[in-house]
């Protein structure tokens, strides 16, 4: 979790919003990527996302079935619904989403009975520094907007909500 909090240091000193993502086989990080919607100008570019991908190259398959996925926070419902494709057989979050988390938070599709395949899950690995990196961003972004600074990325989501 602390590879992952490193990755979303990176997402948010390019003003995305700071998630990070690494996927561990056998022990070993073969993933790791930072939230990058704003710089991609890609809404499906989340951090599980991307990762998803790159372990998937590194595999050699699209089924992540000996695979961990360590992420700062909850994943969203797109993320989850990626990750229970892929296989992957566990899923590690710092902290959770009430509002739209798609691992429990909300929602639970990564354990949903009609899918064919269910995650293991664990949350609340790191979970202070996992939600201080999230706060100190929406700060920030708040403090900007008040001052009437433009983002540098033209991001106009300034919100106190955490969400990917």
């Amino acid at each position: 979790m602390r590879e992952a909090l490193r990755q979303a240091r990176k997402a948010a000193k390019q003003h995305e919003v700071p998630i990070g993502t690494v996927i561990v086989h056998e022990g070993k990080i073969i993933a790791r990527a930072w939230n990058q919607v704003e710089t991609l100008k890609d809404a499906t570019a989340h951090s599980e996302m991307i990762a998803l991908t790159q372990a998937q190259s590194v595999m050699g398959d699209w089924r992540l079935t000996d695979c961990d996925l360590f992420v700062t926070k909850e994943p969203c419902p797109m993320c989850a619904g990626a990750i229970v494709h892929c296989r992957v057989r566990r899923v590690i979050f710092g902290c959770p989403d009430p509002k739209g988390g798609g691992a429990g938070g909300f929602w639970n599709l990564i354990q949903a009975p009609n899918l064919n395949h269910r995650c293991e899950i664990t949350q609340g690995v790191l979970q202070d520094d996992c939600v201080m990196i999230l706060k100190e961003f929406f700060a920030e972004a708040r403090k900007r907007r008040a001052e009437g600074l433009e983002h540098p990325k033209g991001v106009s989501a300034f919100s106190s909500n955490a969400s990917n």
